[in-house]
């Protein structure tokens, strides 16, 4: 099988008003922020994004203004999962018309769900549009691990399931699925940190919300990976590690927006009930960005 979609993927924030509403304009500008940093797509409503935190039509907003103004530059994946497999179709089916390239469904993430049960609501939203979909592994937030061994019988059930995003943070899995289901599912790791070790196990690429912050440096290090450069990856990579890994230690949502704030760039808080990180948190990823001078929102 040969994938169509690769490289580095932003799972873009949801800039949010000081009255709590979407900041449409300035969604706008991080999609930009992104596509001129290099990466090879942006994902919209992603659990960077804070989908959870918004309705329905919030999350057809986001989906209509990335495809708008990613206008074709770049893939856009959205996001389509939902509580109940009646909603998750029709957001996909809005998706699918919106102009979304591929369609990220995880399982709902309040009651877990039977392996059984799950297999069903992937196949039914599958079966229901015809974009290709890409699973989203998030075993923390749904009580459900696709274990390779599924995801490789899923997709060579449902033609158009050509991708897994792997949030399981278990590079063993990751390898699994990389090596032995590799002729009919690419994987994306959807762990930051992973960066390195995913592309060099031969991961399709990543779905990174770090790359909202630093795109250009994320994209980098996968080209020189991709290149077989790994003595430039791994010294480009001790660079932002310190950056990296005080947001994954951090509440992650929260960590990426004080991220983007230091760097000038209005990411504005998240929406309750996640909080702003405490004042401690905030000024070691604010001193960590300052050590980054090319980390600014002019670029």
């Amino acid at each position: 099988m040969s994938a169509q979609l690769s490289g580095v993927l932003t799972a873009l924030a949801s800039p949010f008003a000081a009255d709590g509403q979407l900041d449409e304009k300035t969604l706008r500008r991080l999609v930009d922020r992104s596509i001129d940093g290099g990466v090879d797509g942006v994902v919209a409503c992603g659990s960077t994004g804070e989908f959870a935190a918004m309705s329905a039509a919030e999350r057809r907003q986001v989906v209509e203004t990335v495809v708008d103004q990613a206008a074709g530059r770049v893939p856009v994946v959205a996001q389509t999962g939902a509580l109940s497999t009646r909603e998750a179709v029709e957001l996909s089916r809005h998706a699918q018309a919106a102009g979304a390239s591929v369609l990220m469904v995880v399982a709902p993430y309040y009651e877990p769900l039977t392996l059984d049960e799950t297999l069903h609501y992937l196949r039914t939203v599958a079966d229901a549009v015809d974009v290709p979909i890409m699973l989203y592994n998030l075993p923390g937030a749904t009580g459900v691990n696709l274990s390779p061994e599924t995801v490789g019988q899923l997709a060579r059930e449902v033609e158009n399931i050509q991708y897994i995003k792997d949030t399981s943070a278990d590079m063993a899995q990751a390898g699994q699925l990389i090596h032995n289901y590799g002729d009919v599912i690419s994987t994306f790791v959807g762990w930051d940190s992973l960066l390195l070790q995913a592309v060099s196990e031969g991961a399709a690429g990543v779905m990174a919300g770090t790359a909202n912050v630093m795109p250009a440096e994320l994209v980098s290090i996968h080209r020189a990976l991709r290149d077989g450069d790994l003595d430039r990856a791994r010294a480009e990579w001790a660079q932002i590690y310190p950056l990296m890994d005080a947001i994954m230690s951090a509440p992650f949502i929260p960590a990426v927006k004080a991220a983007l704030n230091a760097t000038g760039f209005p990411a504005g808080a998240p929406r309750e009930p996640l909080l702003a990180l405490d004042a401690a948190q905030a000024a070691r990823i604010s001193t960590l960005v300052e050590e980054l001078p090319q980390l600014s929102a002019a670029r």
